[in-house]
């Protein structure tokens, strides 16, 4: 099972990544300046995570594939790492529409 796991950055804003159950990081979130703000954020994550229309899949300037996870409004809820190829990161989408809906969360902030 996935997790969310939050912690605050250097400038005290809050971000979460989405880890699948391997530990590895598949989706990381724009910051936060609230607590609240962060939970409207994954509740986001986990309510628009399954549908595949919410996900934009793009190439970097280098080449290297990636996607964003968007909600219903098109704003983007989440940045997924570069991968090395296509098939890389299509099962990255795939693990996070299976680990989001129901990832517990951890709070370290």
């Amino acid at each position: 099972m996935g997790k969310f796991v939050i912690k605050k950055d250097s400038a005290g804003q809050y971000r979460f990544n989405l880890k699948a159950a391997n530990g590895e990081i598949i989706l990381s979130s724009e910051a936060y300046t609230t607590k609240q703000n962060y939970q409207n954020g994954i509740q986001s994550v986990k309510s628009n995570a399954p549908d595949d229309n919410n996900y934009q899949r793009l190439i970097a300037k280098d080449k290297s594939p990636y996607f964003n996870l968007t909600a219903q409004n098109n704003q983007i809820i989440g940045t997924s790492e570069m991968y090395s190829s296509v098939a890389a990161r299509d099962n990255g989408i795939e693990s996070v529409k299976n680990n989001a809906p129901d990832a517990t969360i951890e709070d370290l902030s």
